[in-house]
């Protein structure tokens, strides 16, 4: 998996393009329109992309792409205003709290299939504080980014709280059951 890398001028840009397309959105409820060739062609790039919006510490909103099919800086800013405005778990984001959100960006690589045995053989294969994981048994599906090991530093419980996010018991398991694997490049603004 090759990780995408940007340096802190790209990463300025795109955190303040995830920044004003929520602004836009709330003055016109959409994403702001991307000019491509106002940014470099590393960011016009196909990429995917996951914006997480944080209050005070808080999860207030995270929709992304786990496949790279527009130019990554389409991505970010339709993501951002879909992570402010179309997060089903969050009242839409307010004018008034604007100031008050922390902007985190994840330019996620490829998924790619993991072979395994059993459960405990995947439990061995995962890479904690590295790997980002996508779940799905039948039409069940859940994934976790890379940033989530914070959180859940066991490889038991991230996975356990993977299933759950997936609607899955966290003891599930099945023959069925499908794994990808990702990586992700991360930074956030300093609000």
């Amino acid at each position: 998996m090759t990780l995408p890398l940007f340096d802190p001028g790209q990463q300025s840009q795109l955190l303040q393009l995830a920044r004003n397309s929520v602004n836009h959105g709330i003055t016109h409820g959409r994403a702001i329109s991307v000019v491509l060739s106002d940014f470099e062609s590393e960011l016009q790039a196909p990429g995917a992309a996951f914006v997480t919006l944080e209050k005070r510490g808080q999860l207030r909103g995270c929709i992304g792409s786990v496949e790279a099919y527009r130019p990554l800086v389409e991505d970010v800013a339709e993501n951002a205003w879909n992570a402010a405005f179309r997060d089903p778990r969050f009242e839409s984001v307010t004018r008034t709290e604007l100031h008050q959100l922390h902007f985190d960006i994840s330019v996620l690589t490829r998924p790619e299939p993991m072979q395994f045995e059993s459960e405990n053989d995947l439990k061995h294969q995962i890479v904690p504080r590295e790997d980002g994981l996508i779940l799905q048994d039948g039409y069940r599906r859940g994934l976790f980014l890379p940033a989530v090991w914070e959180k859940l530093p066991e490889v038991e419980v991230f996975l356990a709280h993977l299933k759950q996010k997936a609607g899955l018991p966290a003891d599930h398991w099945s023959e069925t059951i499908q794994i990808e694997r990702f990586h992700s490049f991360e930074f956030g603004d300093a609000v």
